[in-house]
């Protein structure tokens, strides 16, 4: 068949499920250019049950799509304007009248009725979606709060106190990419399974997300970071806008922008791809940071050092960061991530707080045999941190906290809140933020650990970094 230059579909999609995907494809295959029309939230009526900028935005991510725009007007005026060469609708229209028929032939176009093979209600999706996650995977640490007294009344007020605080988050930017993939089958010339991208969505990750979170529950923050020059870092920078993070981000020449790439299918990850440098980065650029922090440092309540290892905190300029920040009596915490990459969570001295994983904290201290107790015992002296919060995946985090009237560290155990997770990447960083947020606001460690523990639950209860909100917390109270 000969290519057509424009292909129109238009639609509310409320989601985009699996008929949507198959017809979406068909269509892209019959032309140059796809272009999609999102029924707005008043042409589509009681049909729509998702925001029109969020059914726009799912659209747009999909791989063939070339170009989706809000539908305001009946599609008759659309037609007018667009003149496509061909209009796709569903089989199911096939027998009812269509208005597009008699405009398309008036200049020659053509309407076509494809089928997506499979029926799916978006509303049933979604509400099982939204039941899944609200009734079967959620829990409230009630053992916890009874050990420690705490009322979610006082929790709710802590929450309150986030928009009072000035943060500043220095670290590794990366950007998070999510390629859905459908599946067709086993190589016949070797064994490899063999997929097809459907959609793409990307959001911001590494430090980015820990300044993203801290700005969406309230607080005013700086991100000082390191980009090439590149998309990624644009994209970066549009988002950051967005919530309104006052960020600097700094052009280093011979790196792009760290960007994870994650290939999935049927929820699960097949592959991931990073494309990096892991190289620290050159002395000048260290000085440009070391001097724009030490001008801003004494404004700020929380210092947050997030390391991806990936060469934008070297140690010599971590040195220098502390030392400033010790001097400005600044509340300082750290998170090093190792775990395709190598790193050392010990290497940020006088910590108030570490967040290393029990795989971190042992690679650390080359301790392979202790318990948990006194791996972050002996974790907190090496440091000098301290309060340690030991992160163990499912089975929770470890809490070794030392609270301003106290000489000596106590510890407890906090279970996993989210049974089912979706996705656990963020966890770490969404658990971290809200600790600290809490803890500058003036909440014991007792308590910053649970609305940590909260935020991290929501977190992994949705695909992708996506930054927290206060009503979110609010909700699992």
């Amino acid at each position: 068949m000969k290519k057509k230059e424009k292909i129109l579909i238009t639609g509310n999609f409320n989601i985009l499920h699996p008929g949507h995907l198959r017809i979406l494809k068909f269509a892209k295959g019959l032309g140059d250019k796809l272009i999609v029309g999102v029924h707005s939230d008043e042409i589509g009526g009681t049909g729509v049950h998702v925001p029109e900028d969020m059914r726009l935005e799912n659209v747009k991510s999909n791989i063939w799509v070339d170009e989706a725009f809000l539908m305001k007007r009946p599609i008759t005026e659309v037609l007018k304007d667009l003149k496509p060469d061909i209009v796709i609708k569903g089989k199911e229209y096939q027998d009812a009248q269509n208005p597009e028929l008699k405009i398309l032939e008036s200049y020659g176009g053509r309407l076509i009725f494809s089928s997506g093979e499979v029926t799916f209600s978006s509303v049933d999706l979604i509400s099982k979606d939204l039941n899944t996650s609200d009734e079967l995977s959620f829990n409230f640490p009630y053992e916890y709060a009874k050990r420690h007294d705490l009322k979610k009344d006082s929790l709710k007020k802590v929450l309150d106190s986030f928009q009072d605080q000035k943060v500043c988050v220095v670290g590794d930017l990366i950007i998070d990419e999510y390629i859905n993939c459908d599946p067709l089958g086993m190589s016949q010339e070797d064994p490899t399974l063999v997929v097809t991208p459907i959609d793409s969505r990307r959001f911001i990750g590494g430090a980015g997300i820990v300044a993203a979170h801290a700005a969406s529950l309230g607080a005013e923050v700086d991100f000082i970071s390191i980009g090439g020059d590149d998309k990624s870092l644009s994209f970066a920078k549009e988002v950051l806008n967005n919530y309104k993070i006052n960020h600097h981000i700094f052009v280093d020449e011979i790196r792009p922008t760290t960007l994870k790439q994650r290939f999935r299918s049927h929820d699960k990850t097949l592959l991931r791809v990073s494309h990096l440098h892991q190289g620290a980065i050159n002395l000048n650029l260290q000085d440009e940071i070391y001097e724009l922090l030490s001008e801003k440092i004494e404004n700020y309540d929380l210092l947050v050092f997030s390391d991806f290892n990936y060469g934008c905190l070297p140690q010599t300029l971590v040195d220098r960061l502390v030392k400033k920040g010790k001097a400005s009596k600044v509340v300082m915490a750290a998170d090093s991530q190792s775990s395709s990459q190598m790193g050392d969570i010990s290497r940020f001295k006088g910590m108030d707080f570490l967040f290393p994983t029990e795989h971190e904290a042992r690679l650390s201290l080359r301790n392979y045999d202790d318990g948990l107790v006194i791996l972050s015992e002996k974790l907190s002296k090496k440091a000098d941190a301290a309060n340690i919060f030991l992160k163990l995946g499912s089975e929770g985090v470890l809490l070794h906290l030392k609270d301003a009237n106290s000489i000596s560290s106590q510890t407890d155990r906090l279970r996993a809140l989210n049974n089912f997770p979706k996705d656990v990447s963020g966890a770490g960083d969404s658990m971290m933020i809200a600790a600290l947020l809490s803890h500058i606001s003036g909440a014991s460690g007792w308590v910053s650990a649970c609305l940590g523990s909260l935020a991290s639950a929501i977190q992994v209860g949705r695909l992708g970094n996506i930054p927290l909100q206060k009503e979110d917390l609010l909700k699992s109270l």
